[in-house]
């Protein structure tokens, strides 16, 4: 986790009597594939769905070539210069959050280039979304960790990345695990999460996941405040 990643947490006021729900946004709650898909399309290129990965998958329309890594490293960097902040939304997420919000502190964690923290801030809150946001590079672990640590409340963790979910796993593995796919075409390539988790491809059904956790946690705070019976009294 660099500095900067650091100091954004660390600037956060969340609530620890309440739920943490850390959401990705690409592929989560925004339509990453969709909008550079459209971007690919302005330039004679597309993208084909072979694996989950984007690199060797980016073709030229007139020739069905595969674009080099280095090719795509600048137009992935010209994508997010010019369209972060204008994805759209994915269907049912803003609803969903807002709900959660009612009794959850929600924060965004994103792998974003820092230095488009803001159209990305704006773009979440033209969705209605004005959740926190942290921007992140490499694995999810420690920025999951440092939000999640000391909790007495539950932590869960929406994410499309397996690597991302498995590396909260090792980091904190209290928190647990929503592996959201929502794309049908990537999901079928997409490895399995290995140990406990939920993998769901639209927001009702994480909203079903996420709820199930809060009322786990319940009933366990429930159980362990209840007097202890007559019986065992003696």
């Amino acid at each position: 986790m660099d500095e900067i990643t650091a100091r954004q947490i660390a600037s956060l006021e969340l609530r620890r009597d309440r739920p943490l729900v850390i959401c990705d946004v690409d592929e989560v709650v925004l339509h990453f594939v969709r909008g550079f898909e459209a971007f690919l399309e302005e330039r004679g290129m597309w993208l084909d769905p072979r694996s989950y990965e984007f690199e060797g998958n980016v073709r030229r329309r007139a020739t069905g070539e595969v674009i080099g890594n280095e090719e795509l490293f600048h137009l992935l960097g010209e994508f997010f210069r010019k369209r972060v902040g204008r994805l759209e939304a994915i269907e049912g997420a803003a609803e969903t959050l807002e709900r959660l919000a009612a009794e959850c502190e929600v924060v965004m964690l994103t792998n974003l280039p820092h230095e488009h923290y803001d159209e990305r801030r704006a773009n979440l809150r033209r969705h209605g979304m004005p959740y926190p946001l942290v921007t992140n590079r490499g694995p999810k672990g420690p920025a999951v960790r440092a939000m999640a640590a000391a909790r007495g409340e539950p932590c869960v963790l929406v994410d499309d990345y397996t690597d991302f979910l498995e590396s909260a796993r090792v980091h904190h593995p209290e928190t647990a695990l929503v592996h959201f796919l929502h794309d049908p075409r990537f999901a079928v390539h997409a490895r399995p999460v290995r140990d406990d988790h939920v993998r769901v491809s639209e927001w009702r059904g994480a909203e079903r996941a996420i709820r199930e956790v809060l009322d786990a946690a319940a009933s366990r705070d429930v159980t362990a405040g209840e007097p202890m019976s007559s019986e065992r009294k003696e």
